[in-house]
């Protein structure tokens, strides 16, 4: 019987196999947020430390960009007049700028936003086959975010309306 008791013993200590529950991971939590999408309803890029969010409007031709915090949820103004989109597409490289449009409050000389009225731009972004970088300098540091090309319905752009654009 004292046998039998040893052996059963520590299978009860080990208990049913269950593990107690464990809370989320920061990283996980962020990686959700990225997937989510930005505080502007765009496309979350990564820059390093900092984020950037690109919201692109087909209607009318408008992209912009803001710099957010590490956690992709605050803007955060910057010291830069100009913002660029490298994209290559057909073989051919193009450069686009995008002018710096500091939102009510941010300091003197510094922007969160910055913003492009080319329908190119809009246009190239929408190319499948386009390959796109947003590149900014952030004291003195050069930071570059790949722009990705969703082509499964659920865009990384925000339309006025959908009616001259087909999700299917």
């Amino acid at each position: 019987m004292n046998r039998i008791m040893m052996l059963i013993l520590p299978l009860v200590l080990i208990g049913c196999g269950k593990t107690a529950p464990t809370a989320p991971s920061t990283e996980n939590a962020a990686e959700h947020a990225h997937e989510a999408g930005g505080p502007h309803g765009g496309a979350i890029l990564e820059l390093g430390e900092n984020h950037a969010e690109l919201v692109h409007d087909d209607a009318t031709g408008t992209v912009t960009v803001y710099i957010l915090d590490g956690a992709a949820a605050a803007n955060v103004p910057v010291v830069a007049t100009e913002a660029v989109i490298n994209i290559t597409h057909d073989g051919q490289g193009e450069q686009f700028k995008l002018a710096a449009s500091p939102l009510a409050g941010e300091p003197a000389g510094q922007s969160s936003r910055f913003v492009s009225l080319d329908s190119d731009l809009s246009e190239d972004l929408d190319d499948e086959d386009a390959a796109a970088v947003f590149v900014i300098t952030i004291d003195g540091q050069q930071h570059r975010g790949a722009i990705e090309h969703h082509d499964d319905g659920d865009h990384d752009h925000t339309h006025e309306t959908d009616r001259d654009h087909d999700h299917e």
